[in-house]
């Protein structure tokens, strides 16, 4: 079973369960109408169904929300009307990485301000990329395959989910710290079809994010996963080491998932939304499902840690891609 149709099964298992009750701040004047999630994606991709998870665990909270997809300009078009939306709580944002951190600083002209346009509610789950290598390249540890790549200048090349996308700048980041500029990238139009050819032979390597068919392509030898590219172990594979522990600190990329809302608004409301996100996350069923998929969950965030990380990413991640020379239009 694929990450959608995992996160597919476990939506309809929290449907059932349902969220308990905040209490009576829950029943007060906010919400009095339905509440607009938009989730700047195509329906069924990973934020789109973590995003609907959320939204049905906090019915007990926030009565009707309806999700919108706004899936065009890579993510930019919905992030954007939530930035220019009024800050009531009516219109909130389910965003990942590439809205909040990637795509403002690779647009041209972006449409929003990442920090000074949102208020950011909480970080939900990440899903860190790996660094994982076909098994006819001759290495089997992260430091051989930094000795492989500079005792081999042109002959690597790295799959991507596509140019300008996390899984992409996971790769220039790799080859920036272990100074090998000249290994290729070459860019898929998703994971998927990129992960397929990698266990066929196709690439020798990749750095994707970490997903059921990629561990079972691992667990039965056809690729081999040398590092996680996170702070700490997977949760649903934890004997493979971070690249920290396996010899490259600084190699952390995850494409994290999280909440966020039009600037200016309301501290109660704020609070509300937090408080309820926090419940959400300590839910069995919620956290079951996103380990399985792939996601690690949060273990503690709230408007200040989301807002920090958002800024911490910003900061870490400006650099590298303007190493890149890569610009959206």
């Amino acid at each position: 079973m694929n990450r959608r149709e995992l996160l597919g099964t476990g939506l309809a298992t929290v449907a059932a369960n349902g969220l308990a009750p905040l209490g009576a701040r829950a029943q007060g004047r906010y919400p009095d109408r339905p509440i607009k999630l938009i989730v700047p994606f195509a329906a069924g991709g990973a934020t789109d169904v973590v995003g609907r998870l959320w939204a049905e665990k906090m019915k007990s909270v926030l009565r009707t929300v309806v999700i919108e997809n706004k899936a065009s300009g890579g993510g930019a078009l919905g992030t954007a009307e939530v930035a220019r939306a009024q800050p009531d709580g009516y219109t909130l944002l389910f965003g990942n990485t590439s809205t909040q951190v990637l795509l403002p600083v690779l647009m041209s002209r972006p449409p929003y301000d990442p920090l000074k346009d949102f208020t950011s509610i909480s970080i939900l789950c990440a899903a860190p990329t790996v660094i994982v290598v076909h098994e006819s390249v001759p290495v089997r540890t992260l430091r051989e395959l930094i000795a492989y790549a500079k005792a081999n200048p042109g002959k690597l090349s790295y799959g991507s989910a596509g140019a300008g996308t996390l899984t992409n700048l996971a790769g220039e980041l790799f080859k920036q710290l272990i100074g090998a500029p000249d290994i290729v990238h070459i860019p898929y139009k998703g994971s998927a079809p990129g992960v397929t050819d990698l266990a066929s032979g196709h690439i020798p390597m990749m750095t994707p994010n970490i997903g059921g068919p990629l561990l079972e392509f691992h667990r039965t030898g056809k690729v081999r996963i040398l590092a996680v590219a996170s702070e700490t172990r997977l949760s649903v594979a934890p004997e493979l080491p971070t690249a920290r522990e396996a010899g490259l600190p600084g190699m952390v990329a995850a494409n994290f998932n999280g909440l966020f809302a039009p600037a200016g608004l309301p501290k109660p409301i704020v609070d509300l939304l937090a408080e309820g996100t926090r419940k959400v996350m300590a839910d069995a069923d919620f956290q079951r499902i996103l380990l399985a998929s792939g996601f690690e969950p949060t273990a503690e965030s709230g408007p200040e840690q989301a807002q920090r990380l958002v800024s911490d990413e910003l900061a870490r991640w400006t650099p590298i891609m303007k190493a890149t020379n890569f610009k959206i239009e």
